[in-house]
């Protein structure tokens, strides 16, 4: 199938392998709601965020009028808006999938140093990652990246090619939200002491006390010069990282001490302790996906 056929048909040949589609204009958006949806004074559709009672049959409201249904799709109410279409979109979440829309060159290359091989479809200017599974949608998660999932539309570039791997942890710390700045006249929360890491807790580790300290300190350094944003994206960085020093060695190497130290100071710098620890397990967790 390609992205440059009739967009009614790429809609139709999509909408029967399950996938929700939308035509775009031009400028490749999704076209305007009509006037008694303009400003969302129809309260917005059911599925939206702030669901309401909207049941416009025009294709109102962006992503929110993704559709299976072929009868919607070339009912007379879409006829005109397809006559003027120049792209399909589709719902990623509503079809169980995940974008990575990687809009650049440097943003392509971080991925294949950090996320799983995955499907992939070339885009204007980069690559968009598809996976398997849904989840929080988010913009700028990095310098040139967006995810695209749940209550968003990616515009359909063709099927690409590779196997679609399954939705890894990677991928979902990009949406950790964080808040790495105290509210004025509030303190950071703090943790209970923990006993740091040791041999104790680390009897099949392979490698030296020094060496996993050394290690250990650098990645709690990174963690503590965030103190404006960014602090809950690098603690799950460290977390990987450490963790995947780990990967060959029997165990166990105390991993759980080393994360509640991230932990520890992911919240000193103001990252909330669940979202730390999120992050810190999702880290594990890259690591042990990359390893298998």
């Amino acid at each position: 199938m390609s992205a440059t056929s009739e967009p009614l048909n790429v809609a139709l040949a999509l909408a029967a392998a399950g996938v929700p589609v939308l035509p775009l204009r031009a400028g490749k958006v999704p076209f305007g709601n009509c006037r008694t949806c303009k400003g969302n004074a129809c309260g917005g559709r059911p599925n939206m965020k702030a669901a309401g009672p909207c049941r416009c049959p025009a294709p109102c409201h962006a992503w929110a009028a993704a559709t299976t249904d072929p009868h919607t799709l070339t009912s007379p109410v879409w006829a005109p808006v397809w006559r003027e279409a120049v792209a399909v979109a589709y719902h990623p979440g509503g079809a169980g999938l995940t974008v990575v829309d990687l809009d650049n060159a440097a943003a392509v290359a971080w991925a294949r140093e950090s996320l799983p091989a995955t499907r992939i479809v070339p885009t204007t200017r980069g690559e968009h990652w598809l996976y398997r599974g849904a989840m929080p949608s988010a913009n700028a998660v990095r310098p040139g990246i967006d995810v695209k999932s749940l209550m968003q539309y990616a515009r359909w570039l063709g099927p690409g090619a590779g196997r679609m791997a399954v939705l890894p942890a990677a991928v979902r710390a990009l949406v950790v939200k964080e808040d790495t700045t105290p509210a004025p006249g509030e303190v950071a929360s703090s943790l209970p002491t923990r006993a740091p890491w040791g041999r104790s807790v680390a009897t099949g580790c392979r490698h030296t006390e020094r060496y996993v300290r050394t290690g250990l300190e650098r990645g709690l350094a990174l963690v503590r010069s965030r103190t404006e944003s960014g602090a809950g994206s690098q603690a799950f960085g460290v977390a990987r990282f450490l963790a995947a020093q780990h990967t060959a060695c029997p165990g166990p190497c105390g991993l759980a001490a080393i994360g509640e130290e991230i932990v520890t100071v992911a919240v000193s710098v103001g990252v909330p302790e669940a979202y730390a620890r999120r992050a810190v397990a999702n880290g594990f967790e890259a690591a042990m996906e990359r390893a298998a």
